[in-house]
């Protein structure tokens, strides 16, 4: 389990401990200063006759003391007694409460969340955010899960590999400590669509640049959610709706689309999308056919994301590879593989 809110409650806990060691500092300062004003002892009789004081030991005064120096003694004694019980109630709580073993136990983590970057922050772990963590970790790319229901959280804290921050993902801070300056992408899957949609802008504000997706579940909220700033609107009733239905209508192409995605039992294919950016000068605006990608690596060109952001579906072997644009490929795991490999040769 990881929680942030645990770090702070460690941080808390030796905040009290460094208010003791002030109290005391503080305490000894005024008993000697008061020793030696009011007793007249040098500075090394009044620091011993302040340690004995405040400690209660009980050893007898070094010269025997006026009226004045007596209830100035009381007084160290009252105060010292009060620190001590603070003090020890506090560092009870602190270890019988197990926040020292929490504290410790998360500083590594927090490490881990202050060097996130390029990761993906999922607001909301509810069954969707669920299923997108279960496919984030399948594909090995970071994520912090933001939920602050109790009882999620509780769950949460039994799957142990799951980032997460205990805190409402509607509040700037929050996204913040999340480190949605270093994201590549926020997802919020929020019960409420006004929360998404408060979500959304709160994000885009904080970066211009992330890749946001928000779940919807009413139609009306699409175009809000949008205007706010995402980039792309699903609408899980409506997707599962029209995919029921298609397994009516054209069942045989939905079971086949299924084993493309990963859904079937016997057929192990995935789409990928790779980019050609470091490829040499040498195969800049070749063809795909030069490239002869289907011959050394087995996977298949099924589309490319040109610069201008539309897509060329199924494109032709004479088309010519533009630099800024994205392979979309269709192939298994071993052929993605080859094919990362081609790249990055060429």
């Amino acid at each position: 389990m990881y929680n942030l809110k645990d770090l702070k409650l460690g941080f808390s806990y030796f905040k009290d401990i460094f208010i003791i060691l002030l109290l005391i500092f503080i305490i000894l300062s005024v008993g000697i200063a008061g020793f030696m004003i009011i007793e007249g002892y040098s500075f090394l009789e009044a620091f011993y006759m302040s340690i004995i004081t405040i400690s209660t030991v009980g050893f007898q005064e070094i010269h025997p003391f006026s009226d004045s120096g007596r209830i100035f003694t009381s007084f160290l004694i009252i105060v010292s007694i009060g620190i001590y019980f603070y003090g020890v109630t506090a560092l009870a709580k602190f270890i019988i409460e197990g926040e020292f073993r929490k504290f410790f136990k998360n500083y590594n983590v927090n490490k881990k969340i202050e060097n996130l970057e390029n990761h993906v922050i999922v607001c909301g772990y509810g069954r969707t955010g669920k299923q997108i963590c279960l496919e984030l970790l399948d594909d090995k790319i970071p994520f912090i899960v933001i939920e602050n229901r109790e009882n999620v959280i509780e769950y949460i804290k039994e799957e142990k590999n799951i980032l997460f921050y205990d805190g409402d993902a509607t509040e700037e801070e929050t996204l913040l400590l999340a480190g949605i300056k270093k994201a590549k992408a926020i997802i919020t899957t929020l019960p409420e669509d006004p929360d998404n949609v408060y979500v959304v802008l709160t994000a885009r504000e904080l970066n211009p640049v992330l890749t946001i997706i928000s779940r919807a579940s009413n139609e009306s909220s699409e175009s809000k959610l949008k205007r706010a700033g995402a980039n792309n609107v699903i609408m899980p009733e409506k997707i599962g709706g029209a995919h029921m239905a298609a397994l009516v209508t054209k069942p045989y192409i939905t079971e086949f689309i299924a084993n493309l995605t990963g859904q079937g039992s016997d057929i192990s294919l995935t789409f990928e999308e790779l980019s050609l950016n470091n490829i040499s000068e040498k195969y800049k605006h070749k063809s795909i056919r030069d490239l002869d990608i289907r011959n050394r690596t087995g996977a298949n060109i099924i589309g490319l994301r040109l610069n201008n952001g539309s897509f060329k579906i199924n494109p032709p072997p004479d088309t010519l590879i533009d630099p800024d644009a994205k392979l979309i490929l269709l192939g298994s795991e071993k052929q993605i593989q080859e094919m990362r490999k081609l790249i990055s040769e060429l």
